[in-house]
C-alpha cells in the first residue's frame, strides 16, 4: 500500500516498482543517486540561465555586426535552449515524483542536493545574472 504521510524506513518504492530497497545498502545507494540527481538538476538550470544569456546579450553598437545572426543559427539555439529546458524539467518533475514515495531520507535527499546543486553552481552569481524568465511554474 502507498504511503499517504512521510515515514521513516529503509523499505521504499522510487518511482518505478523495480526501484525497491529492502536493504540499507540499497537504501543509501539509491539516496545518494537521488542527492546526485538533485545537484545535476541545478547544474544544468545553471549551465541554461548562461547560455540563454550568451545569446542574448546585446553588444554594443561598435561591436554589432553589419549582418545580423542568420535565422538558422537563432533557430539551433532556440532549439538548444528549448532541449537543455525539456531535460531540466524532467529531472525536475522525476525528482517530485520520488519526494512523492513520502519517505523522509528521499525528500532529506532531494532537498540536500539541491541545496548542495545551488551552492557549488548557482551561488555567489546572482548579481551578475539577470533574471530571465521563470523557467517552470513548480520551480
Amino acid at each position: 500500500m502507498m504511503h499517504m504521510t512521510f515515514y521513516w524506513g529503509k523499505n521504499v518504492t522510487i518511482l518505478l516498482d523495480s526501484w525497491r530497497t529492502d536493504s540499507w545498502l540499497s537504501y543509501l545507494l539509491s539516496l545518494l543517486v537521488l542527492l546526485v540527481a538533485s545537484a545535476f538538476y541545478q547544474y544544468l538550470e545553471d549551465r541554461r540561465i548562461r547560455f540563454k544569456l550568451i545569446f542574448r546579450r546585446n553588444p554594443s553598437s561598435i561591436e554589432v555586426p553589419l549582418l545580423r545572426r542568420t535565422i538558422a543559427g537563432h533557430s539551433a539555439s532556440r532549439a538548444a535552449s528549448a532541449l537543455l529546458f525539456c531535460l531540466n524539467a524532467a529531472i525536475g518533475y522525476l525528482l517530485m515524483l520520488a519526494v512523492m514515495s513520502f519517505n523522509g531520507g528521499v525528500f532529506l535527499a532531494v532537498v540536500i542536493g539541491l541545496a548542495l546543486g545551488y551552492y557549488a553552481f548557482r551561488s555567489g552569481v546572482e548579481d551578475d545574472l539577470v533574471v530571465l524568465d521563470k523557467s517552470c511554474p513548480c520551480s
